[in-house]
């Protein structure tokens, strides 16, 4: 039990010290952003971000309802 517990910690702390480095590698230490919208590549290729996607359908929905009446 204890020697999985050890392990677990030294994994843990390999993981953190190798993200420290990345953090120190970068020149303004910050991470990339992971979000679809910030991506110039998904952009170009039409892919959004499901909020996107939930906010167009739902504003088309409303406009067809609204026609309706």
């Amino acid at each position: 039990m204890i020697q999985t517990i050890l392990i677990s910690a030294v994994l843990l702390a390999v993981g953190m010290a190798l993200l420290l480095v990345k953090v120190l590698g970068r020149k303004d230490g910050r991470f990339s952003s992971q979000h679809i919208h910030d991506s110039r590549a998904m952009r170009e290729r039409g892919i959004n971000c499901v909020m996107d996607q939930d906010r167009e359908m739902r504003s088309q929905k409303a406009l067809k309802i609204n026609n309706i009446k």
